[in-house]
């Protein structure tokens, strides 16, 4: 979301900052606009475990989002798959769609969904897939893109990420 920001002329409270008239006319592509002149991401953030939630509150830009989008469960994945897709995901999902159907409501034209996830791990590759699914069946008409994150020996050590992905 910081370069996102930056590209609309955000700084990482939200305040508008930008010279560009073009940058306030696109403004409503990703951000809707709060009190105080402010700008919120139309954002959802989902994770298994809350500790990465924490690590986003706690960064420069995580007074940015609205706190209701922030999405966990407390046990993990555990670089699980099936796990993210079957069991902790099937149980949190819901409560994801929730938040998604409530964003997509504010829209005032829905063009599709940009979904950023990870391969290796449980939740972004296993519940990643079954959230996709859910949200296609939701939004049958409605374009998806997909910024799939591939695992690599050179960023992480986990033996299990090549069979999540």
């Amino acid at each position: 979301r910081q370069q996102i920001s930056g590209e609309h002329g955000l700084d990482s409270s939200g305040v508008y900052n930008g010279t560009s008239e073009l940058q306030l006319e696109r403004m409503s592509v990703y951000f809707n606009e709060a009190s105080g002149n402010k700008y919120v991401p139309r954002a959802v953030l989902v994770d298994l475990e809350p500790g990465t939630m924490d690590a986003v509150r706690a960064g420069p830009f995580g007074q940015l989002f609205r706190p209701d989008n922030f999405v966990f469960g407390q046990s993990g994945a555990g670089n699980n798959w099936a796990k993210g897709h079957y069991t902790e995901g099937a149980e949190l999902v819901d409560q994801v769609l929730d938040v998604v159907r409530r964003e997509a409501e504010g829209c005032d034209s829905l063009q599709g969904f940009q979904i950023t996830h990870s391969l290796g791990g449980g939740t972004g590759a296993g519940m990643g897939t079954l959230l996709i699914s859910k949200i296609r069946e939701e939004f049958p008409d409605r374009m998806m893109a997909t910024f799939s994150v591939m695992p690599s020996p050179k960023v992480s050590d986990t033996v299990v990420e090549p069979y999540n992905a």
